[in-house]
């Protein structure tokens, strides 16, 4: 198993910002993506995680988006659509043209990795959701401001989410998928998670980790939690070696 000492960090130069991030693992397998929540998430609390892809082979990632962690810019600022270009000049950048992808997003992450799903397609082997948002197509270009924004106005408004095109490309997705779903979620309603978790079962391989004493911040919990995280890494990397030809 790669050691923590063995993580990289990288800076990279993205729209008038300075992106914090750090890789672990061989290229040439597949890469992960690990994207951090909304709030004082970072990608900090994601270091066993990607200690654990480049066990199995992988190409592991994670940054801070701007405004978050060692990343230039303010958080008010960013919008989903800005996290979204975010992850994919990282991608771009650091993953090798023809890899597969893992996508792995926490909480509003949900959403980005929805985006990315569209954006990369069938390069998409795998994706892990841990208790994630997903929102109004409405919120997408919207900075997210203070507490008092339009971005919060929306988000706020009952029933906006049920709109979003992340349910979309979560049904029409046939590759790996893993919902991870705290026992206590006072940030996700059930009724997102239930809609997500339809949408996954449509036509992916999907499977729910349920992690009955975890709450919503389940980077922490999946840090200090070695068999819960090994467990879901496990279930992510299978799909890779499902496209791996035999011998």
């Amino acid at each position: 198993m790669t050691r923590m000492d063995e993580l990289t960090g990288f800076s990279y130069a993205y729209d008038g910002e300075r992106l914090s991030g750090v890789s672990a693992g061989p290229a040439g397998r597949a890469t992960a993506i690990l994207l951090h929540g909304a709030g004082n998430g970072s990608k900090e609390r994601l270091s066993p995680l990607l200690a654990d892809f480049a066990g199995h082979g992988c190409r592991a990632l994670a940054f801070d988006f701007s405004g978050h962690g060692d990343s230039t810019g303010a958080l008010a600022e960013l919008s989903l659509r800005r996290r979204h270009e975010q992850a994919v000049a990282v991608l771009d950048a650091h993953a090798p043209a023809d890899d597969p992808l893992i996508l792995v997003g926490f909480s509003m992450s949900g959403q980005t990795v929805a985006d990315l799903m569209r954006h990369y397609g069938r390069r998409v082997a795998a994706v892990g959701l841990c208790a994630p948002a997903v929102y109004s197509p409405e919120a997408w270009e919207v900075p997210f401001g203070d507490g008092d924004s339009r971005f919060s106005e929306i988000i706020r408004t009952p029933d906006s989410w049920r709109t979003s095109p992340a349910l979309e490309a979560f049904s029409s997705y046939e590759g790996r998928a893993v919902l991870v779903v705290p026992g206590t979620d006072t940030v996700i309603p059930a009724v997102v998670t239930r809609a997500v978790q339809e949408a996954l079962s449509a036509r992916a391989r999907f499977s729910r980790l349920e992690l009955t004493d975890a709450d919503h911040w389940l980077g922490l919990w999946l840090r200090d939690h070695a068999e819960d995280r090994r467990a879901l890494v496990a279930a992510l990397v299978e799909a890779v070696s499902e496209r791996e030809p035999t011998a």
